[in-house]
């Protein structure tokens, strides 16, 4: 199974709870936007600029970093028309690709079946966390779901070695083939025989890892710590996928907001320098997006649901810079008091899906957008 060819990996870090885009990409020479925002702001000696009139964050030191070497793409005004301040339908728009009708398909489940349309291994998507992402639910496709990839397998808990193979014995014969099954039966077989297989290859991934990258200790980087190992190991796995939050800053942002953020640089800081460290850098795209931005206006300690965000690649073939206009605070262009979205989310899935995996990204995405230029020739 093991493979000799690096492979491309998409690296998808999903910020959940809705993202507050102004206090995340500052457009600190805007007065509007302090007016806006008395309380709930980032004071202009404090933002990290990227220029004049926007900038970082500034618990997002290591992103400036990449930024500066020119690996990280800054999505502006990223959406959709007709948003929905719901964090179940959002998340599923941006899941399904699919804004006007519930999706059944997700985007990445629908990459993988083309990508492996045989299913020929099972580890071509991972998930690194508990569930399964909708962007990963596809029928046909299998994706392994990794809460600690030290312990991860079946049976783990069981020490006695002698035991724990008797019940993996038990467990491939009640999963095993047997002619004449019905569908169900069929499926919970495969389903089963996917995750016997899928469980033992990845167990093999810490052993051949070895970086002299130190990952903090808080969930996120640990689990992105996990995606390097899978990454380095060459098991065919071309989609990662991990979330992290709640960014859902209705009240407490200031701090609250700072240290997640401290999080997710943090992590992809520490992922981006394993990877040079292993020469790999250019093999990996990093995506990090939120279902939807915040109000214009603070609550006073907060920000509540709003529309329009920033999107975020990632990685050393990437072209880093800024895409599309940062969205008008004048009141006249705004939406009903939120930022107006004027760069379609399947603008940046669209590339991704044809310049770094080569598949035709329309039936992926559900139509044709504008492509941004998102990767280096």
């Amino acid at each position: 199974m093991t493979t000799t060819k690096h492979e491309k990996g998409l690296i998808v870090i999903q910020l959940s709870g809705g993202n507050d885009y102004l206090n995340t990409v500052v457009p600190y020479g805007d007065g509007r936007y302090y007016d806006s925002r008395p309380k709930v702001h980032i004071p202009q000696d404090k933002v990290i600029p990227l220029n004049d009139e926007i900038g970082f964050n500034p618990s997002m030191g290591p992103m400036k970093r990449l930024w500066d070497e020119g690996k990280v793409a800054v999505i502006n005004g990223i959406g959709y028309e007709n948003p929905n301040r719901s964090h179940f339908r959002s998340m599923d728009i941006w899941h399904t690709a699919e804004p006007e009708a519930i999706g059944t398909e997700g985007w990445l489940g629908r990459a993988v079946r083309e990508m492996d349309p045989q299913g020929e291994n099972v580890l071509t998507a991972v998930n690194f966390g508990r569930g399964l992402p909708r962007a990963l639910g596809c029928p046909g496709v299998s994706v392994a779901s990794v809460g600690d990839l030290e312990t991860y397998g079946l049976f783990p808990d069981i020490e006695d070695e002698e035991l724990r193979m008797f019940t993996l014995e038990a467990f491939a014969r009640m999963y095993g083939n047997v002619v004449g099954r019905d569908p169900v039966m069929s499926l919970l077989s495969k389903t089963g025989q996917d995750a016997y297989v899928g469980a033992d290859i990845l167990r093999t991934a810490p052993a051949q890892y070895s970086s002299n990258v130190e990952y903090r200790t808080d969930s996120l980087s640990q689990n992105v710590k996990s995606i390097a190992q899978v990454f380095l190991a060459d098991l065919g796995t071309k989609v990662y996928y991990t979330q992290h939050g709640s960014f859902d800053t209705h009240s407490g942002e200031l701090p609250t907001h700072a240290q997640l953020w401290d999080d997710v640089a943090g992590a992809v800081g520490s992922l981006m320098d394993d990877l040079k460290e292993h020469g790999r850098e250019d093999d990996a795209a990093v995506l990090i997006f939120s279902e939807f931005g915040r109000r214009i206006r603070d609550n006073g300690t907060g920000s509540d649901h709003g529309s329009g965000g920033a999107a975020f690649l990632i990685g050393g073939a990437v072209n880093g810079g800024l895409y599309g206009e940062y969205p008008s605070l004048a009141e006249a262009e705004q939406l009903n008091g939120d930022l107006r979205s004027n760069n379609d989310f399947r603008s940046t899935y669209s590339p991704i899906l044809e310049k770094w995996f080569g598949l035709d990204p329309d039936p992926i995405v559900n139509g044709q957008f504008e492509h941004l230029d998102l990767f280096r020739a």
